[in-house]
Formats: structure tokens, sequence, C-alpha cells
């Protein structure tokens, strides 16, 4: 059996605009998830996570590519029944109750009326609701409101959670929320792809991460592998921060009396032999991670790694 729960292949989307113009949203897009993985999906907004996750869940028609869930076609019903989903701006009968709302999930699924009590009361207490079960949803907050759009995705008991932006819009508890949920669903072997602009979020608990930019994915891999990406902050006693800018030298800056820059692996050794050059005080060598923050603002700005 296949370890890969939702497979891309050549994912093309293009929008017309006129007659003759058409704007082109995802081109040529390859990605595996695999099973039991948190994966992270990251862009700018128009790079095409929403319109990926979309035809993921049968919702658009790719212009070209094919997408499979568990080996089948997505645009198979049967492939459907192992998908949940979470849209990125849930809106639901607010006049019905949050047990309500979800006997109502759980009849669109096809679950059985005397299955459906026990499995709301444990959806609700997955998603730490279960005290507001009997509250009617206009009543709930915005992280209520996703930690709900969560239990409903989750009604089938689905094998992979597709979600769009989870994290928008709540406050850092919310955040916090939402995403031990999402390492909870891990812990239950299932499989969750989710888009998202909080990086910090994505960079914890993700097992992979992809950076969309332009509809093309610029990075994929573990946060560690992407993260791995070293430079090196070079620093001189005393003031020598026109020394340093007259050569080039990067992000160049003065703490204390401590004149400090940042300068990729690759030319770390020139650096060095300008400094000793000049005869400026070298004294210090620290080695520096990329942040995923820094390496998303350098992915959509097109500017080259090291």
């Amino acid at each position: 059996m296949s370890h890969v729960s939702v497979r891309v292949e050549n994912l093309t989307k293009y929008y017309k605009k006129g007659l003759k113009e058409k704007i082109i949203a995802l081109e040529g897009l390859d990605l595996e998830i695999y099973k039991g993985e948190i994966f992270g999906f990251v862009g700018p907004n128009g790079a095409g996570k929403s319109t990926t996750i979309k035809i993921i869940m049968n919702l658009l028609f790719p212009t070209r590519g094919r997408v499979e869930i568990m080996g089948r076609d997505a645009h198979l019903p049967h492939a459907r029944e192992h998908l949940g989903y979470l849209p990125e701006n849930p809106s639901f009968y607010d006049h019905l109750t949050g047990e309500e709302f979800l006997c109502f999930a759980g009849k669109l699924v096809g679950m059985r009326n005397t299955d459906m009590g026990k499995r709301v009361q444990e959806l609700l207490e997955l998603v730490r609701l279960d005290q507001a079960g009997k509250m009617a949803i206009r009543r709930y907050s915005k992280g209520m409101v996703q930690r709900l759009g969560i239990a409903q995705a989750l009604v089938g008991n689905p094998q992979i959670i597709v979600m769009d932006e989870p994290m928008s819009g709540l406050d850092p508890l919310g955040r916090g929320e939402v995403s031990q949920l999402i390492l909870n669903l891990k812990s239950a072997a299932k499989t969750v792809f989710f888009s998202s602009h909080i990086l910090h979020d994505v960079e914890t608990i993700c097992d992979r991460v992809g950076i969309l930019v332009n509809g093309h994915l610029t990075y994929l891999g573990s946060p560690s592998q992407i993260l791995d990406i070293p430079s090196w902050i070079l620093k001189l006693e005393g003031d020598h921060r026109d020394a340093l800018q007259e050569r080039r030298f990067q992000s160049v800056t003065l703490v204390g009396h401590v004149t400090q820059t940042e300068v990729p692996e690759n030319r770390l050794w020139d650096a060095i032999n300008v400094v000793k050059g000049l005869g400026l005080p070298l004294y210090a060598l620290e080695r520096k991670k990329l942040t995923l923050e820094e390496i998303f603002v350098k992915e959509v700005q097109g500017e080259p790694e090291g």
C-alpha cells in the first residue's frame, strides 16, 4: 500500500481575463503529502494555495494535471470519503447550537442516528467545546468557530484533513489551541494538510513545509532541512560601519561597541580576507540559521539564498 495520502501531478490552473488574457494561478505543481504527516503550505496572497486546496477538494477543476487521494482520482466520490475540509472562512448556520450543527454534518456524511450522539460529544470534547455544545453558534468567538469547523471536518472520521488558513484571525491563545488540535490529529495517525500565513506556527508543528510563489513550488522539505541554510555573524571591536559598507557588506549594525555584519556561508572566507586586508579587529564569529520567515521573504522577493 502506498504511503502517499495526496498526490498532485503537473497541476495547472488558468483563469481567463477578457477574451485573450489569462491569469496563471498554478503551473506544473507536483506535490506528495505522506500518510500521518503535518504538511504546511505557505505563500503570499494570490500564490495559489487556496486554488490548490479547492482542486484537491474537487471544488475547482484544473486546466491540466490530476490529483489522487489514497491512490484514487480526486474527482471520484469514493476518494473524497477519506477527506475532511475546513474552508478559509467557515460560515455555519448561526441559529443552530454546536451540537445541532455537528449532527447536521453527521447526516451529510451518512452517519447513523444511533452513532450520532456519542460521536458529536467526542468531537466537542476533542475541540474543547463540550461546555458550549448547547450554545448558539452566533455566540461563538472566532476561535470557537474555527474549532467547531475542525470538528465538522472530523465528523466522518477521515484519514486526511485539509484546512485552508486555520489560524487566520485568531489571537495567540486561539492559535495555540488550534496548533495543539493539529498535533493531536497527527497523534491519532491522521494526515493534516493546511495553508497558513502564520509562519511561526508552521515552523513549530509541521513535519514538512512547501513555499508556493506565483503558482510554483519554490521550497519543499522538513523545517530542519529548510532552515539549515546558515549564515555567519562577523563581529569587530569598535565602529567600522563605514569601512564595511564601502566594501558592500550587508546588514551592518553597531551593537554597543561592536560592529556586526551578516555573511552567507559561501562567502565567509572572502569576507574574512577582506576584513584582515583592512586591518580590522575581528574577534568573533557566530553561526546563524535563517528563520522560515526570512526564507519566505527572500523567496517572495526572488532573492537567491547564499
